[in-house]
């Protein structure tokens, strides 16, 4: 059975950091592309930033510089640094593996950013 299990989210001020973290199981982490993913209220969920099997990230445009993927293959877990966050970024967050036809969520984990 496949769990991908979030963690590390909350409530922060403005200007604070976070540190999200993502815990597989059932899959065969290492050749996943992992990614995180926010939804906020009333909006739709949208890329943050991903990580292929090889190491190479991606970004979305309004987290470049300021947040940071990455995946520790032997603990089959893949991080979110957040730092400067801003209450644009309260959201909840979502790890996704992806891999071939295999296309795997988590439950989420809330961010919230007070002003």
């Amino acid at each position: 059975q496949v769990q991908l299990v979030e963690s590390g989210g909350g409530l922060v001020q403005a200007g604070g950091s976070l540190r999200l973290s993502c815990s597989a199981s059932g899959i065969l982490f290492t050749i996943f592309r992992m990614a995180w993913y926010r939804q906020a209220p009333g909006k739709q969920r949208e890329l943050v930033a991903d990580i292929t099997r090889d190491g190479n990230t991606n970004y979305a445009n309004s987290v470049k510089g300021r947040f940071s993927i990455s995946r520790d293959n032997a603990k089959n877990t893949v991080y979110l640094q957040m730092n400067s966050l801003k209450p644009e970024d309260t959201a909840v967050y979502y790890c996704n593996a992806q891999w071939a036809l295999n296309d795997y969520w988590g439950q989420g984990t809330q961010v919230t950013v007070a002003s």
